[in-house]
């Protein structure tokens, strides 16, 4: 007897997980002892779908049809947003049945909300496929590496933000230009601002710090700067600094709290994630007892994000047939605690301060005032060779320094008159 799917979003990845579904049923039947079939899906214009071949497959425009179709076990949500989306995981769930997501946004959100409807109802709700696509983090959190406590996780979440960064880095071309370029290959949407603003990424690192550290905690608590400001410039002074320059997701447990953020960091050459390029996605843990693991893979597309889907599919549905009294939450604790935050600006870090300038006598002494009277001492002043004085681009880095007395610092030396633009203010990572 099979166990019955139905898929709800044909995109990328729902046309990717269909594909697999079919290509590689005899092999999923096998691990499993019974088949996996797919007996209806939804979509908006599902009639003018190309389907992988699917016998006895319905096709329907109306979501509510699969939750209410008897034959249907499983319901697979594909097709993110937070709105219609959560209507459909959460009448799915409530009229008992299994839900398997991709939904990043939705479960950063609500996540361990639908999670307690889904334990009410005695069904399962399954994410793999919400963070880093063909990367099986969750697992590896929840189960694989679930008895050592984690300290400290580095990601780079965003295969589109990576990208774009690793290009201007090897072509040295302007940001605008590389993003066109994205845009013609697939990896960025029409309006990329919340891959390259850094949203995307700050969903993922709300569910992986969640599963991470056992705290409930949404999107809106991480420090979130986006990849807008970086120039091929910047990429020339890291390279000085023996550095280069990532979207970086950082989780880290400290004495005083958790410390979240995502934002652009120099990242020494020496780490295995200065040399994740192009649109891969990889994640950095270190923990107690196991000390360093690290994940890499693609973070996107419709088969790595299919392989995730499906994987979950079959877990989901072996617990269906077979049952499993103590399920594990996707959340890979009981119940998740109280968010205890830890604010970014109390972190002490050396910082890579860059300045836009038309040159004028008195600028560097002008900004050592400035930043010692806050406090922070200057370790290099870097300056390449450029004909044009009316826009010229140098480098200070400081000494390890508090992010409050840097911003505090950046905030009164952006009044000054021989700036072109405000100053750009990235950490330089040493924990790695």
């Amino acid at each position: 007897m099979d166990v019955g799917v139905g898929i709800i979003g044909l995109g990328n990845v729902g046309l990717g997980t269909l594909q697999i579904l079919a290509e590689n049923a005899k092999a999923i039947e096998e691990k499993l002892g019974f088949p996996l079939k797919v007996k209806a899906v939804c979509s908006r214009n599902v009639q003018q779908k190309s389907l992988p071949p699917i016998d006895g497959v319905v096709r329907t425009a109306n979501w509510r049809e699969l939750i209410c179709n008897p034959e249907i076990d499983i319901i697979v949500e594909l097709i993110g947003g937070t709105a219609t989306a959560g209507h459909v995981i959460e009448e799915a769930l409530r009229r008992r049945k299994s839900v398997v997501t991709a939904n990043k946004e939705l479960m950063a959100l609500r996540g361990a909300e639908l999670w307690a409807i889904a334990n009410q109802n005695a069904v399962n709700l399954a994410m793999e496929a919400s963070v880093a696509g063909g990367i099986p983090i969750h697992t590896v959190l929840r189960e694989g590496i679930a008895g050592d406590r984690v300290l400290e996780l580095y990601g780079i979440l965003n295969g589109t933000s990576n990208f774009i960064l690793t290009e201007i880095e090897k072509s040295h071309a302007a940001f605008d230009s590389v993003v066109a370029e994205a845009q013609q290959l697939g990896y960025a949407e029409a309006d990329p601002s919340a891959d390259v603003d850094g949203l995307d990424a700050r969903s993922k690192l709300a569910i992986l710090a969640a599963l991470a550290f056992g705290e409930k905690l949404t999107p809106a608590d991480i420090y979130t700067e986006g990849i807008r400001r970086i120039m091929p410039v910047d990429f020339q002074y890291a390279h000085q600094l023996q550095h280069t320059i990532r979207l970086l997701c950082l989780a880290r447990q400290t004495e005083e709290g958790l410390l979240l953020s995502v934002r652009p960091s120099l990242i020494p050459h020496v780490a295995i994630l200065a040399h994740v390029k192009g649109a891969y996605n990889a994640i950095w843990i270190r923990g107690a007892y196991g000390e360093d693991t690290f994940y890499y893979g693609r973070g996107a597309g419709s088969k790595p994000s299919g392989v995730a889907v499906v994987s979950d599919l079959i877990r989901v549905a072996r617990e269906i047939r077979f049952g499993s009294p103590e399920r594990v939450s996707p959340f890979a604790h009981e119940r998740l605690g109280e968010y205890k935050p830890r604010p970014i600006a109390t972190q002490k870090l050396p910082y890579y301060l860059r300045f836009r300038v038309e040159d004028k006598a008195g600028i560097i002494a002008t900004l050592a005032t400035i930043l010692a009277k806050h406090n922070i001492g200057i370790d290099a002043v870097l300056q390449l060779p450029r004909e044009d004085w009316r826009d010229l681009p140098f480098v200070v880095t400081t000494e390890p320094a508090k992010e409050e007395a840097i911003r505090a610092a950046v905030l009164e030396i952006q009044d000054a008159d021989f700036l072109v633009e405000r100053p750009l203010a990235m950490p330089m990572e040493r924990g790695f």
